[in-house]
């Protein structure tokens, strides 16, 4: 697996007009004996005298260097913004599927579930418990993207060129896996406090009160209750969606788009970021609903245990319930993830993500 560097993303730092001209025309000077500043080269056994100008930048100024420190850094910045700016916008959905989830007699359906909290609530009710979303997803994003940059590129080392590309899909799912348990031990104590706001009427405005109480309430180990069902649900979650992302794009590059990536245009290419998103967006909600299911339930019953949850919920209710809301509203976060990630890689001058197929055999 290979990673190339895009080099029409480059954005050079000093206008063109300062860079030494490279005809062979050179300025006119009234009185050679005036000028400042000027080198002495040797050119066709003659002394020639010319000014001293910038040179052009070489092809490795003015960007990131791949994989280096800023690499990494830009990646995290670019996680925070893509994980805790979506969460945040969806909130009124996921509202409403997580009282689905605990309250499915009330909850009847997703169009009920909005009455039902425009009429107890009000319009303000729907953004209920955005602030911990706002910042645990964007702390979980920081963690999930630039640990994942860091992990593929040392799975990518260890295994080596060639057992890199044969077992790149292996890469993508050991990089994404080992992102996500550290992501969402900087998540859980926020995603508990959500969960307790949204579900639990009157129980704390947001954050600010409910983090307090609920530390009184559960103690401080009760913020991380809920961690191993988070992370039955978010690194399965994560995997599905990096794996699934990276090949999805490789294909679209490959069997629909009829441009080699290199060529595309960043429109086109943040394009195919935000459709691959959307597409592994769907696949990562069905293969983590049912640990959805669970965190909702735990985070939301005092002493609850996974043995209680599947006793009232049973199986099927575990991997059915609020299923097809949050399909859509994964789906659309997925996308809009990738593409506000990969915006702000290509606002740096960075390359998108996945999509470097190598080019087809000559025939």
């Amino acid at each position: 697996m290979a990673y190339t560097d895009n080099s029409s993303f480059r954005t050079p730092l000093i206008p063109s007009f300062l860079y030494t001209a490279s005809s062979s025309s050179s300025p006119s000077y009234r009185n050679v004996n005036d000028l400042e500043n000027t080198t002495t080269i040797l050119c066709e056994s003659s002394m020639v005298k010319k000014p001293f100008l910038i040179p052009a930048p070489k092809e490795s100024s003015g960007k990131i260097e791949m994989f280096s420190p800023g690499y990494y850094a830009a990646c995290t910045f670019g996680g925070i913004m893509s994980c805790g700016l979506t969460h945040m916008a969806v909130t009124p959905l996921d509202l409403v599927k997580c009282n689905m989830q605990i309250d499915p007699a009330k909850y009847k359906s997703i169009s009920s579930g909005f009455g039902v909290l425009l009429k107890e609530q009000g319009v303000r009710g729907f953004f209920r418990g955005w602030v911990p979303t706002l910042l645990g997803y964007s702390a979980q994003g920081a963690c999930k993207y630039g640990f994942y940059e860091y992990f593929k590129k040392y799975y990518t080392d260890l295994a080596g060129p060639e057992n890199a590309v044969k077992y790149k899909t292996l890469i993508f799912l050991a990089g994404s896996a080992s992102a996500e348990v550290i992501a969402d031990v900087a998540l859980c104590p926020f995603e508990a406090v959500k969960v307790r706001v949204q579900t639990q009427p009157g129980f704390a405005r947001g954050l600010s009160d409910g983090l307090p109480k609920f530390v009184r309430a559960d103690g401080a180990a009760g913020l991380y209750k809920g961690l191993v069902p988070l992370w039955g649900r978010q690194i399965p979650y994560t995997m599905m969606k990096f794996a699934s992302f990276e090949t999805i794009v490789e294909q679209l590059y490959k069997n629909v788009i009829p441009t080699p990536k290199d060529q595309c245009s960043k429109s086109t290419q943040l394009g195919v970021s935000f459709a691959g998103g959307y597409l592994a967006g769907i696949l990562c909600a069905i293969v983590s609903h049912p640990a959805d299911n669970l965190v909702s339930f735990l985070n939301n019953a005092k002493g609850a245990t996974v043995g209680d949850a599947v006793n009232k919920l049973g199986v099927m209710g575990l991997c059915t319930r609020g299923l097809p809301l949050r399909i859509v509203m994964i789906g659309t976060l997925t996308g809009a993830q990738w593409g506000i990630y990969d915006s702000f890689k290509v606002f740096v001058g960075l390359p998108t993500t996945g999509g470097a197929a190598p080019p087809a055999p000559v025939k």
